[in-house]
Parts: structure tokens; sequence; C-alpha cells
């Protein structure tokens, strides 16, 4: 039976401090690995969705949709998408992706982004305009594709497919989490930048 790993929070993390900028990335950066372990790492036998077997599952949806963690996954994530240039929209494959882009939308607000958010149908609709991308129009914008947490790649690979179709330009492909499994390569194989905010050894799972 899998079991949740809570470890002891960490001395002087305020996790109950969530809005704004929390004194830069390390701060927000922190409180929100003290979240994942806590309440998103299952022990046990996993089969993810690329088949493999895993020892460990992380459930970034225990946590991603959490009103105490959102915005400190927004912090991170504005933090890292700040590396990219003239970003317009945020967002990826439905569900993983939906929280992460809602919480990067909101708190960039809060920062003075204006960053747009998206959501790619894993097909298109089979009835109204028939649409797998909803949201603003992104012709012409540079997009940042988002996933909770990576295993092969194949899931961003596809909402870039979908994106490329409505005429979005992919300005690179960033997750919350990065399990290390080839995502990376196969993401960068295809030509896009990768960017991860969190690696399994922050974890304690490498």
């Amino acid at each position: 039976m899998a079991q949740r790993y809570r470890p002891a929070p960490t001395p002087g993390v305020p996790v109950t401090r969530t809005l704004g900028r929390l004194g830069g990335v390390t701060d927000a950066k922190q409180q929100l690995i003290e979240y994942i372990k806590a309440d998103a790492v299952f022990h046990g036998d996993f089969t993810l969705t690329s088949g493999k077997k895993a020892t460990y599952y992380v459930d970034m949806r225990r946590v991603s949709l959490d009103h105490r963690v959102a915005p400190l996954i927004g912090q991170v994530m504005v933090d890292l998408i700040d590396q990219i240039e003239d970003v317009a929209a945020v967002g990826g494959l439905t569900m993983g992706a939906d929280p992460i882009a809602s919480a990067v939308m909101h708190q960039g607000v809060a920062l003075g982004k204006t960053y747009d958010s998206f959501v790619v149908r894993k097909e298109p609709k089979d009835h109204g305009r028939g649409r797998q991308v909803e949201g603003p129009d992104l012709e012409g914008k540079r997009v940042v594709v988002l996933e909770d947490t990576s295993t092969t790649g194949g899931s961003p690979l596809k909402a870039v497919e979908a994106l490329l179709k409505v005429g979005a330009i992919i300005a690179g492909v960033a997750v919350v989490v990065d399990r290390a499994t080839g995502a990376r390569e196969v993401i960068e194989a295809a030509g896009y930048p990768y960017y991860a905010a969190i690696g399994l050894e922050e974890l304690g799972l490498a």
C-alpha cells in the first residue's frame, strides 16, 4: 500500500506565507518543496502513464489544487519563465498543466506580468467549433508549454503539435518536477528548450 512521506517542516520556513513575492525564489521554492514532500510524494509500486514502473509517485494535483500551494507554484514557475523572452501565454495538455497555468497567470498578475493561459485538449472537440486549444488567440504569440511532472516528454510534445496548428510559437517547455526519466532529452531533441523548477534530489528521491 502506498505511503505518504511526511517530513518534519524545515525550521524557519513560514509555510503560511504564500501570497506576494516571498523574498526571492529560495523562500518560495523551499516552501513548495516542503509541501510536495509532505502531501504529494507516495511510496509503493506504481505504473506511470508511460507504462514504466516506479517505486514512488509524485501526485502534483494534491498540491497544485491546494489554495496554500498554488501561489507558491505560480511564484516558482514565474521565476523560471522569466528566463524566457517575450512569453505571451502559458498552458499545456489537460489536465495536469491546467492548475499550473492558472497559478502562473494569477501570480504573474500579482507580480506585474501579463501571461495569458490556455488549455490543450487531448483531442479536438467533436462539436461546436471543434477546437483543441482553448483560450485566447495564440497565432504568432510565443508560448511556454507547462507540465506538472515530467516522465517521457510525450504530453508536452502532444500539446506542442496542437499549438503549432493554431500558429503559436513554442518558446520552451517548463515543468514543476523533473523525474529525470528522459523528458529533457526528448524535448531538446525535438528542438525546444527545457526548463525544470525542482529535481528529484531536492525531493529526496534521487
